[in-house]
């Protein structure tokens, strides 16, 4: 078996907290939200983030708890950039042990889920 590309990773959030989703994804980390697709998905709340070839979809789910060890590891150009605007909105960023050829923090989501963030070097 061959596999090709992870197509999109699914978070959980909170019913109904699709404005904080973007005001994050969006405003935060200007991502464009997609629409979700007309056949069912769209009637069960929660909203789908892309930047470039990252897909992300947060889903509800109650009781509504975060991923507090499991998480995306997301590559990116400038974590410089990162850090910056995610403690700009006041999310706290930690540096991550290194690992040969990148430079990685942590943070949350705006719903507390567990994020890393990596620069190849």
């Amino acid at each position: 078996m061959e596999f090709v590309a992870l197509d999109h990773v699914q978070l959980c959030m909170p019913s109904g907290a699709e404005e904080r989703a973007r005001d994050f994804y969006c405003g935060v980390l200007g991502m464009t939200e997609l629409p979700k697709p007309a056949d069912g998905a769209a009637g069960r709340g929660g909203c789908w983030f892309v930047a470039g070839s990252v897909h992300l979809h947060l889903g509800p789910e109650e009781p509504f708890r975060p991923a507090l060890r499991a998480h995306p590891a997301i590559a990116i150009a400038d974590l410089e950039d990162l850090r910056q605007r995610l403690e700009s909105a006041g999310m706290v960023v930690t540096d991550g042990k290194p690992i040969p050829g990148r430079r990685r923090v942590f943070s949350t989501d705006c719903f507390g889920n567990r994020m890393e963030w990596i620069q190849l070097d």
